[in-house]
């Protein structure tokens, strides 16, 4: 029964309101020169229409330099661009979307990015198991920076944990985190921005897909 629940509100939350954390154009701060600088919290412009924010940058197990973001911000094939460094070109480019557990897998070229585990005020040393109510939780998005709120936890055991942080448009995919470590990653707010919970996957769940899946972006590990 609770399966069921979740996977209508998940729907409802995919369709009427994930969707919505894409950011339009508006707003988009533009800069020149030299290898971004790119991490979990960065905010990336996807096929010159909408903004997002990477989830993790590092490796996979292939030693390609790979990032994590929301699944619903694009498909294969979508071009990326840092948001704070549109001079540099396109940076990477979408080669995995999966719209079940809403987490994309982008490769970047590693000429062209600086990749961090620092941005703003998060800085990721590792992965972490799913918060649990009731953890702190902690969140660096594009859009609203670093905001934080106490985890319901994963209430319909959907690999998703809910929480209470302000999360709006382009904080898609933004890195959330306990401490230091990396639990999940925001995907949707339910009823109004920054006031209803903040609903996104956990990362250990996004690992055993990439991992299962194989492929770029399997034996994932954060910079």
């Amino acid at each position: 029964m609770f399966n069921t629940l979740a996977k209508a509100a998940r729907t409802a939350f995919a369709v009427a309101i994930g969707a919505a954390l894409l950011g339009t154009g508006a707003g988009v701060a533009h800069a020149a020169g030299g290898a971004p600088v790119i991490g979990g919290g960065s905010g990336i412009i996807i096929d010159n229409q909408f903004e997002c924010t990477v989830t993790t940058i590092g490796h996979d197990r292939g030693g390609r330099l790979v990032g994590l973001t929301a699944g619903h911000c694009g498909e294969a094939g979508a071009q990326v661009w840092a948001e704070q460094a549109r001079g540099a070109g396109v940076i990477g480019h979408f080669v995995y979307s999966n719209h079940d557990l809403d987490y994309a897998v982008i490769q970047f070229d590693p000429g062209k990015v600086t990749p961090t585990n620092h941005i703003g005020n998060v800085t990721i040393t590792g992965v972490g198991a799913p918060a649990m109510f009731p953890n702190i939780v902690c969140k660096e998005g594009r859009t609203t920076g670093n905001t934080c709120g106490i985890a319901w936890g994963d209430i319909f055991q959907t690999d998703e944990t809910w929480s209470q942080m302000c999360v709006v448009e382009g904080d898609s995919g933004a890195p959330v985190v306990v401490g230091t470590k990396l639990v999940g990653m925001v995907n949707a707010y339910l009823a109004v921005a920054c006031f209803g919970p903040e609903v996104g996957t956990n990362m250990n769940a996004i690992l055993n897909d990439l991992n299962h899946r194989g492929g770029v972006g399997s034996g994932y590990n954060p910079i």
